[in-house]
This record gives C-alpha cells, sequence and structure tokens, in this order.
C-alpha cells in the first residue's frame, strides 16, 4: 500500500510529516526497499499479534467456561466448538455467498405487514465474499477458514495503515500505540472472525493516508472498492470526495488527479446498490431489503436514544436491547467527547475529521442493535490515533501497565459480550 501512494506523493511537502516535538526519528536499517518496510511496521505489527492473541484466549476461555455456545443453535453464538461462534450470526451469510452467491429477491413474510420481507443475502456488500472465495480456490480451505483468514490478514493491512496515519501525526510511538488500540478497542473481537469490518477498515485507514500524502487516484480506487464491502463507506466516500473539492479549488495538486478520485469514488457502492435493485425488479429494493427484513434504516437517532433511556432507566423495553453490550456502547458513549478532544490536538487533516464525523453519525442515527454501537465505531479509528498521540510520551513500562487489563478483558467486552451475550 505505501509503494503505491509513494509513486504519487513525490511532489507533496516533506514538511507535511510532522515528528512529535523532542522525539527522535527511529533509526532506519539500509536492508533495502522490503527491510525497510519491515523495519518500520513489524513492531506495529507484532505488538497487535500479540494484543490479538491474548484477547482471543480469553474469549475461548470464556466459552469454554460457560459451554454457552453448545446449547444456542448453530449461526446464532453456537457450534461444535468453542471456535465455531467466530463464524456466526453475520458469518453464516457471508459463507453462503462465498458458496453460492446471490439471488436477490423481495419475498413478504407470511403474517407480518406487507412491507415485512424474509431476510436475504442481498444485504451483504460482495467484495468480502468475493475475496473469501478466492482464498478457498486457491488454498482449499472451506468458507468459514477462508473469511477467517481473510480477516485476520485484513486485520494486519488496517494495523498497518493506522499505525502509518498515526505515525504521520505523532510520529513512530503514536504508530505503534495506534495499532495497539485498533487491537482492543470495544468491537475489536469481529477483526478476527467472519465479518467484513477488518477489510473496511484496512481499505478506509490506507485510503484516508493516501488523501495526506496526496496520493489522490490511489485514494480514489480505494475508496471506490471500499464501497463494495459495507454500505458505510458513504462515510468514506463523503470524507475523500470532499478533501478532493478542497484540493480542487485551492489548486494545491492541480486539477486531474483530485478531479479524477471525486468522480470515481462513490460508484462502488452505487454499483452494487444499483444491481441489487435491477435483479430484483425494484431500484429501491436494496433499502426496502434493509428496512422490511433487516429493520435498518435511518431513523435520526430515534431507536439510540430509546435504547440509551432504557439502560440507564434500567428498562430494557426494546426487543434488540442487551445488558452486557449496551452498557458497553453506554461507557464508549461517554468517552466519546473525550476521544474527540483528543483527536483535536492531535491536529488531524480535514479527511479524518470528515469521516470520524460522517461514521459517528452514521453509526448514532440508524434504528440497529444498540450494542453494537462498539463494532460500528471500529472504522472510526481516528478516534483512538488521539489517544495514541496523546499517550506517546508515557513510558513504556506505564504503558505496558496501563494496557494490562484492557487486554486481558477485551476478550470479554470485545468478544465474549457481543457474541454471546449480545448479537454482533
Amino acid at each position: 500500500m505505501s509503494t503505491a501512494s509513494s509513486t504519487e506523493s513525490s511532489s507533496a511537502d516533506p514538511a507535511a510529516e510532522p515528528v512529535a516535538p523532542g522525539e527522535e526519528e527511529r533509526p532506519r536499517e539500509s536492508s533495502g526497499r522490503f527491510g525497510e518496510l519491515v523495519d518500520r511496521f513489524a513492531p506495529a505489527l507484532g505488538a497487535y499479534a500479540v494484543v490479538k492473541a491474548i484477547g482471543l484466549t480469553v474469549f475461548m476461555v470464556l466459552l469454554s467456561h460457560t459451554g454457552d455456545y453448545l446449547k444456542k443453535d448453530v449461526g446464532r453464538g453456537g457450534g461444535a466448538q468453542p471456535w465455531d461462534v467466530l463464524g456466526t450470526w453475520d458469518g453464516p451469510w457471508y459463507q453462503r455467498i462465498a458458496e453460492n452467491g446471490y439471488d436477490p429477491q423481495l419475498i413478504p413474510l407470511h403474517g407480518f405487514p406487507l412491507a415485512t420481507y424474509y431476510e436475504n443475502s442481498s444485504a451483504f456488500f460482495p467484495l468480502y465474499p468475493w475475496l473469501m472465495r478466492l482464498v478457498g480456490a486457491v488454498t482449499g480451505l472451506g468458507p468459514y477458514g477462508s473469511g477467517i483468514a481473510v480477516s485476520v490478514v485484513a486485520s494486519f493491512v488496517a494495523a498497518a495503515g493506522i499505525f502509518a496515519v498515526a505515525e504521520r501525526l505523532g510520529g513512530y510511538r503514536a504508530g505503534v500505540i495506534a495499532a495497539v488500540i485498533w487491537g482492543l478497542f470495544p468491537g475489536s473481537g469481529v477483526e478476527w472472525a467472519v465479518y467484513s469490518d477488518s477489510l473496511f477498515v484496512a481499505l478506509s485507514a490506507w485510503a484516508c493516508y493516501c488523501v495526506m500524502t496526496r496520493s489522490w487516484l490511489t485514494a480514489g480506487v480505494l475508496t471506490l472498492v471500499a464501497g463494495l464491502n459495507r454500505p458505510t463507506a458513504a462515510a468514506l466516500i463523503a470524507a475523500v470526495s470532499i478533501s478532493a473539492l478542497v484540493a480542487l479549488i485551492r489548486r494545491t495538486d492541480g486539477v486531474a488527479r483530485p478531479l479524477t478520485a471525486m468522480l470515481i469514488t462513490p460508484w462502488g457502492l452505487i454499483g452494487y446498490i444499483a444491481w441489487v435493485g435491477w435483479r430484483m425488479g425494484d431500484w429501491g429494493g436494496y433499502f426496502k431489503l434493509q428496512r422490511g427484513a433487516w429493520n435498518r434504516y435511518f431513523d435520526g437517532g430515534a431507536s439510540t436514544l430509546r435504547t440509551i433511556m432504557d439502560v440507564i432507566t434500567g428498562h430494557w423495553t426494546f426487543w434488540q436491547s442487551n445488558p452486557a453490550p449496551d452498557l458497553i456502547a453506554i461507557a464508549l458513549l461517554m468517552a466519546l467527547p473525550g476521544l474527540l478532544v483528543l483527536l483535536r490536538h492531535a491536529r488531524p487533516p480535514l479527511v479524518l475529521w470528515l469521516y470520524t464525523g460522517f461514521t459517528i453519525v452514521t453509526a448514532l442515527s440508524s434504528n440497529q442493535i444498540f450494542g453494537n454501537i462498539s463494532r460500528y465505531l471500529l472504522p472510526a479509528f481516528p478516534l483512538f490515533i488521539g489517544l495514541a498521540v496523546a499517550l506517546r510520551r508515557v513510558r513504556t513500562s506505564t504503558l505496558v501497565g496501563m494496557f494490562a487489563m484492557p487486554v486481558l478483558a477485551a476478550g470479554w467486552y470485545a468478544g465474549y459480550a457481543l457474541f454471546e451475550l449480545g448479537i454482533p
């Protein structure tokens, strides 16, 4: 990724890469391009791997301790082995798509209002299952193994992208800390599961990095591809497009590259939604399916506010409420203003502000499972970059002590609470 972006950013001002005041530049070994990349990213990716491995171990221990997964339906938090839980909930849908493709239909659900439809796999975007199918064809892995493989690899690409963005804002040490926080942030349990979140964050982080380095064409292509992965790519599309428009107006990077980026960004998202509508014979079919079959639609934050009131009053009247995940979501919302203040102190560029803001608005203004806010805010990676920049001055031994409990607890709050006590 960084190789591709560097070719377009040769005209970028070197002064645009700030180093934290008083922070010495990390020495690099002159062992060729590949060796330089290893030297640059290995500490961050190694720290991320350790954090994830510990959290996953705690998650598996908790599953084995309760044995509740043995009592639940396969695909709904249950399975024959603890690790099967990582392929449940959204996982079976992606596995079916990888095996059988799509069959978009609007089929009314009998006994319910006419606006209610059977659940359909077309609500899930195609990039992730396409990659699952490709990995399966190359390696011989089944859908579950392929899904885990794609997610794990994508999570490391995401960690590298988050490191690169944080390094640019606050120096090398901030980048490593940001990669660690990515591995233990609430909602991070889906990073190594049959979910498309890691792939989306990988594309988003590197797209934002490319905007920061003025690699407009690469940023546009990555954003277009992200539009084939999740509908929330609308936040990234808006952020990259507006940033390109500002560059175009200011003439900081000429006309052709930012204009091209701005024009190509939305077509992955638009193309898939249009294809679903065409196959259904209803151009609004995707949105009808999301609302009628999956109960997902923009409501201006009404469901979020209702569930917040349920949680703080202890009533939990909403049918999709799950006490433990809901409390975790409340805690994250309480921390949100502080994270935004820390992000402001890191002085991020426009693209990070726009992407973070649009992602937060999307997460809080839609009718959805409230406990999943911790997962829906996982793509808003600049939130924990601000925290990482603030922590860059803390001694390593102190950081290890600070992160020790969150690393262990992540197996519960980011894994067990979502997959077994809630519905991720």
